[in-house]
C-alpha cells in the first residue's frame, strides 16, 4: 500500500514537472515565431492551436499505448527532449539557409509534433496511476491539477525568468534537460518494473549530455546563423525583454535592427532625421516643450539640440535596454552627439500610448519615431485614439511629425496612416524622401491649424535638407498619389485605422511581403 502511494505521488509530481515543460514549449514556439516570422498575435494563435491539436492527435494515439508505461512515457520525454531542445536552434539555420517559407513550415511541424508527444503524456501516466491502485477518476484528478498548475508556472517562469535570462536558444535547451532528467529519475524509481532498465539509462545519458553541449555552444553556433540574416558583421546582439537587438557594421556603415527591422544606417540616417525634426519645429508657433514618441536612439535628439529655445525634451520609449545602449555604445554616442548627455532630456520608458492617456502636459513639438505597424502592439500607436491623444496634448500652434512608412512599397498604409490623423482633426501635409538604406520614406506634418510648406524657413545647420527642398517632398508620382487604383481599374476606398477596426495591420503585412 506505502509503496503504491509513493509510486503515485512520483507520477503526481512528474506530471506537474512536465506540463511546466509542455507549456513552456508552447509559449517559446509562439515567441519564436513573432520574432523570425513576425505578427505575434498570429504566431501565437497558430503555435498554440497546432500545439493543442497535437495533444488531441497526441491523446487518441495513446490508446495504443497498453504496455510498459513508463518505459514509454520516458521515451515520449526522451524524444521530447531531443526535438524541443534543438527545435529553436534549428529554426534558426533552416531560416539562414532554406528558401523563403521553410522556416514556417518548420517551426508549425514541430509545434504539432511536440504537442502529440505532449499529449501522450497524461493518458499514460492516468493509466499508471490506476495501474498501481489509485482510484481511476482520483488519478485523474491528480494529474489534471498536476498539469493545469504546472501550466502556470512555466508560463510565470518563461515570461519572468527564461526568456529574459536566456534568451531563446538556451532556454529550449533547458528545459529539454529537465524533461530528460524527469525520464532519467522515473527510469530509476520504477527500475524494477523495466527490462534492461540500464541500455535505456545509457541512452538517457547520451541525450542529456547532447543537450549540456546545446546549452554550452547552441546560442554561440545559433548566432552565426543569425549572422547570415544580416548584410554586414554582427558587433552587438542582445535579447532585451521587449525585442532583439542587433548592430552590424562595415565599413563605417552602422546599423541598428529591432527584431529584424532596421531603424537606422549610419551612412544616411541624418536625411531622415533632418527631415523628422526641422520642419515640425520650424512651423510651431514656440519652441519650449517637445516629446518625442520613440527615438531611443537619440538622433532626433541630436537635431532639436540645434534650437536654443527649446527648454525641455522628454523622449518616451518602451526599451530601456536601447536608451542604455544609445548612452553607452561609443558609436551610436558620437552618431547623436551624446545626445542623452543634454540636460534639457528626460525620459519615461513606457508604452507611448500610455504615456498621453495619462500624462497632463501640453506640447509645443510633438515627434512621432516609431517602428511601422508590423504588430498589433504597434498599430495601437497609428490609430485615431493614438493621435487624438496626441492631439489633445497639443500645444495652441504646435506641430506634429509622424513616420509613416514608405508610400511606394505600402502606399495603402501610408495614405492610410494620413487619413487616420485627418480624421483626428488635424490639417495634414505629406512629404516623401529618398533614404538610401530604406528607400522611399514617407512622413505626415500635422497642426490643428491649416499651414502650407511655404512658411517653413530652417536657418540651422544642416546636411542634406534645404527650404526648397522641403517643397519639392510635397509632390508624389501618380503610381503613390492618393489615388490609389486596384487591379481591376477600380479606385480604392482608405478606411480609418481604430483599435476596433485595425486595418492597417493586414495591409501593411500585404505591402512588405515581398520586400
Amino acid at each position: 500500500m506505502q509503496d503504491g502511494l509513493r509510486k503515485a505521488k512520483a507520477i503526481y509530481w512528474a506530471s506537474g514537472i512536465v506540463s511546466i515543460c509542455g507549456i513552456i514549449f508552447e509559449v517559446l514556439f509562439g515567441a519564436a515565431g513573432s520574432y523570425i516570422l513576425g505578427d505575434g498575435v498570429k504566431q501565437y494563435t497558430l503555435t498554440i492551436s497546432l500545439f493543442l491539436t497535437g495533444m488531441g492527435i497526441g491523446s487518441v494515439l495513446s490508446e495504443k499505448v497498453t504496455r510498459n508505461l513508463i518505459l514509454s512515457f520516458v521515451w515520449i520525454e526522451f524524444l521530447i527532449a531531443l526535438i524541443g531542445g534543438f527545435s529553436i536552434f534549428l529554426l534558426f539555420g533552416v531560416t539562414a539557409y532554406l528558401s523563403a517559407g521553410t522556416d514556417a513550415f518548420f517551426l508549425y511541424s514541430i509545434t504539432l509534433l511536440v504537442g502529440a508527444l505532449t499529449g501522450v503524456e497524461l493518458p499514460i501516466l492516468i493509466r499508471k496511476a490506476n495501474e498501481i491502485g489509485e482510484n481511476l477518476n482520483r488519478s485523474a484528478a491528480r494529474v489534471l491539477f498536476s498539469d493545469y498548475t504546472g501550466g502556470l508556472i512555466g508560463g510565470l517562469l518563461f515570461v519572468y525568468i527564461l526568456r529574459p535570462q536566456l534568451g531563446l536558444v538556451k532556454t529550449a535547451f533547458v528545459v529539454a534537460l529537465i524533461n530528460a532528467c524527469v525520464s532519467m529519475w522515473l527510469l530509476n524509481y520504477f527500475k524494477k518494473e523495466i527490462r534492461h532498465s540500464k541500455r535505456h539509462g545509457i541512452a538517457g545519458l547520451f541525450i542529456i549530455l547532447l543537450l549540456l553541449a546545446g546549452v554550452f555552444f547552441g546560442e554561440e553556433m545559433a548566432f552565426n546563423f543569425e549572422q547570415r540574416l544580416y548584410r554586414d558583421p554582427i558587433v552587438y546582439s542582445e535579447r532585451s525583454n521587449y525585442q532583439q537587438i542587433i548592430l552590424t557594421k562595415e565599413q563605417g556603415d552602422l546599423r541598428l535592427f529591432l527584431d529584424g527591422q532596421l531603424q537606422f544606417s549610419s551612412s544616411d540616417e541624418y536625411r531622415y532625421h533632418e527631415t523628422l525634426v526641422h520642419p515640425p519645429v520650424v512651423l510651431a508657433k514656440e519652441k519650449a516643450n517637445v516629446l518625442i514618441l520613440g527615438g531611443g536612439d537619440g538622433l532626433a535628439i541630436r537635431e532639436l539640440k540645434k534650437y536654443n529655445e527649446i527648454q525641455n525634451i522628454t523622449v518616451v520609449d518602451l526599451d530601456p535596454r536601447i536608451i542604455e545602449l544609445a548612452k553607452t555604445n561609443h558609436e551610436i554616442k558620437e552618431l547623436n552627439n551624446q545626445a542623452f548627455q543634454d540636460k534639457r532630456v528626460r525620459v519615461k520608458n513606457m508604452d507611448a500610448f500610455t504615456f498621453l492617456k495619462n500624462t497632463q502636459g501640453f506640447y509645443d513639438i510633438i515627434i512621432v519615431d516609431l517602428p511601422d505597424p508590423n504588430n498589433e502592439t504597434l498599430n495601437k500607436l497609428y490609430t485615431l485614439e493614438f493621435y487624438q491623444l496626441i492631439r489633445n496634448h497639443l500645444s495652441p500652434g504646435g506641430s506634429v511629425m509622424v513616420q509613416a512608412t514608405s508610400p511606394t512599397f505600402a502606399t495603402e498604409v501610408y495614405w492610410g496612416i494620413e487619413k487616420t490623423i485627418s480624421a483626428a482633426g488635424l490639417h495634414t501635409s505629406t512629404l516623401h524622401v529618398d533614404i538610401p538604406s530604406f528607400g522611399d520614406w514617407g512622413f505626415i506634418l500635422a497642426k490643428r491649424e491649416e499651414f502650407d510648406l511655404e512658411e517653413i524657413d530652417i536657418t540651422v545647420e544642416t546636411k542634406f535638407l534645404t527650404n526648397e527642398l522641403i517643397k519639392g517632398m510635397g509632390i508624389f508620382g501618380k503610381d503613390i498619389d492618393q489615388t490609389i487604383i486596384d487591379e481591376s481599374g477600380n479606385e480604392i476606398s482608405l478606411e480609418v485605422n481604430t483599435l476596433i477596426h485595425p486595418v492597417l495591420l493586414e495591409k501593411y503585412m500585404q505591402a512588405w511581403q515581398h520586400y
